[in-house]
């Protein structure tokens, strides 16, 4: 009987990607990261899921688009705790509130810059930037990659001044868009223009932080995994994070 042909649940790698949205790849990472282990592997090396799997999977899912980490994920999935899910439900629901009212503050400070331009009124640099919070992935980097390294970031960001924090989020708005260009003309991760684009994006991270080759691929990695970053990259062109974690994967093996 083909895998195709089970009617007990169990898919292959290939179908749960499809079914899920989860590339085949990122099935792989959480395998070899002990967050979910397929219920078996044929002897060509594709990796089969049973239910067991593919209900730790959807708690998985859950969790990651709550914007929760992989490293918390993984023992919130082993604990299997019910509590510990709704103060995970319970914590989200403080953050839409909070994002909600980020929202509010930004969609007024663009009313002002409307009004400001029209009748030639000028606003401050505060006023310019109010609503755009630079903190709010702090502590999951601290947790992440330590109190030093985001401690040595937060001083380089605020060595940069207004005209460059300005400069450097124009330059994170043109990887963007140069990205869902790439993803819309479907350049390959290996391609010249999109490791143009990489090692543009490389350069950028490495003002506040410069990441070895590990460290880049888990960032990249985490911008796929991460829903809030997911949709940042994605904004121009769905699949824009994918090509960047890609590209990311050549450009370290090459250059880093």
């Amino acid at each position: 009987m083909t895998t195709t042909d089970r009617t007990d649940g169990t898919l292959d790698i290939a179908q749960l990607a499809r079914l899920t949205g989860v590339t085949s790849r990122t099935l792989r990472h959480y395998d070899s990261i002990g967050l979910l282990t397929p219920a078996w592997t044929g002897t060509d090396g594709r990796r089969h899921y049973s239910r067991p799997e593919l209900l730790r999977l959807q708690h998985i899912l859950v969790l990651r688009e709550l914007g929760t980490g992989l490293d918390r994920i993984g023992r919130i999935v082993e604990a299997d705790d019910p509590a510990e899910t709704v103060a995970q439900l319970r914590a989200h629901l403080a953050g839409l509130t909070a994002e909600r009212d980020r929202y509010a503050r930004l969609a007024a400070t663009v009313a002002r810059t409307i009004d400001s331009l029209e009748k030639g009124k000028t606003m401050t640099t505060e006023q310019l930037f109010d609503g755009f919070d630079h903190t709010q992935y702090e502590p999951e980097a601290r947790e992440r990659w330590g109190d030093a390294t985001v401690d040595a970031s937060n001083a380089q960001w605020a060595k940069l001044g207004e005209d460059g924090k300005r400069r450097h989020m124009q330059t994170d708005r043109e990887i963007v868009e140069a990205l869902g260009a790439a993803v819309r003309v479907h350049l390959a991760p290996d391609s010249p223009e999109v490791q143009e684009v990489i090692a543009r994006h490389h350069a950028w991270v490495s003002v506040i932080w410069t990441p070895d080759a590990d460290a880049y691929r888990g960032l990249t990695q985490m911008y796929v995994d991460d829903e809030r970053f997911r949709s940042h990259y994605d904004e121009v062109a769905p699949g824009a994070a994918q090509l960047l974690r890609d590209g990311a994967e050549v450009y370290a093996d090459a250059h880093l």
